[in-house]
């Protein structure tokens, strides 16, 4: 055999065997490599801030009145309002924890007066559960103009401001929104009643031929209304499915307290105030109805006034305060 040749034989076969384990050297590393990067993506997702679309239910119901989620525009528009209080952290926190103290309060009022349970998502929507002055002056957890209070028997004066008193506000919206339940067969067009107005609704189901809220093009307010209550109930109704998750511990809990009547003038709320071991900041936390440091009463009305209990700065838990 040929010496030349031979030594070609080896060096090529020596090349080729450089290159073979190279390439073996390259697929671990580059195995190794992509296992790493699928580590550190999955280290990087894990525990961190990531945006993804939000589910939406296949079936869905306000008030027990069937939302059409097969049409585009509905769904999407339901889509529009769970993202958008879905990714609003902080806010949409807040209002989980605050319904936590409020809920119960208005659920027993509903119930009391034969409403629907789902009416309570609309003080979420109209107030986010604050006592809110709104640009149009409307006022409370229910967002009452002055007229509109008064009609439905809440007293307001520069002393008094019934649209403050979470129950008789609460009672009085129950009023309006069964109300506009009986004129248009609807819990649904009752809901955006409350946001348009009666006159607003009528006129557009008048210039449109339509009385079915889904079906109606209203302003841009209105027209997102029912979704964003729609939203809310979704959220409030099952947070962890939506990202919130609180303990219970987290949540504003529902203070105790007993009612004291007052019938003749005060003329001092902070030292009447601390006959009862609290000071004048509690009494209007409790009260906010109550709008100055005084009460004429020079009619000798029975005005209700809440008091918490002993230790309420100290309270955590709301069990059984509900019943």
């Amino acid at each position: 055999m040929d010496s030349k040749r031979i030594g070609f034989n080896r060096i090529t076969f020596s090349i080729s065997l450089i290159m073979f384990l190279s390439s073996l050297v390259f697929f671990f590393i580059g195995a190794g490599t992509n296992n790493e990067d699928s580590m550190n993506t999955d280290a990087k997702i894990k525990g961190k801030y990531v945006i993804t679309p939000v589910d939406l239910p296949e079936e869905l119901d306000f008030a027990g009145e069937a939302v059409p989620l097969d049409n585009f525009d509905i769904r999407e528009s339901l889509d529009r309002e769970l993202m958008v209080n879905t990714y609003w952290h902080s806010h949409t926190l807040l209002l989980i924890k605050r319904a936590n103290r409020f809920f119960p309060l208005i659920e027993k009022i509903l119930k009391e007066n034969g409403l629907p349970e789902d009416l309570k998502y609309i003080a979420v929507a109209e107030s986010d559960l604050e006592n809110l002055i709104s640009p149009a002056d409307a006022v409370g957890y229910w967002q009452f103009l002055e007229g509109t209070a008064r009609e439905f028997g809440l007293e307001v004066n520069d002393e008094v401001d019934e649209r403050y008193h979470m129950k008789k506000a609460t009672t009085a919206a129950g009023k309006y929104l069964r109300q506009s339940y009986e004129k248009y067969g609807s819990w649904t067009m009752a809901a955006a009643s409350y946001n348009a107005g009666r006159w607003g609704v009528e006129r557009q189901i008048e210039r449109q031929g339509a009385d079915y809220y889904y079906d109606l093009l209203l302003n841009s307010e209105t027209g997102r209304y029912i979704y964003r209550v729609l939203a809310l109930k979704l959220i409030l109704s099952d947070p962890e499915k939506y990202g919130f998750v609180l303990e219970q511990e987290d949540l504003y809990p529902l203070i105790p307290c007993y009612e004291v009547t007052i019938d003749t003038p005060v003329e001092d709320f902070a030292r009447w105030a601390a006959r009862y071991s609290i000071n004048y900041k509690i009494l209007k936390y409790f009260n906010p109805w109550l709008r100055d440091t005084h009460l004429t009463d020079l009619n000798g009305k029975s005005y209700y006034v809440m008091i918490p209990e002993s230790g309420y700065r100290n309270f955590r838990l709301s069990a059984d305060l509900s019943d």
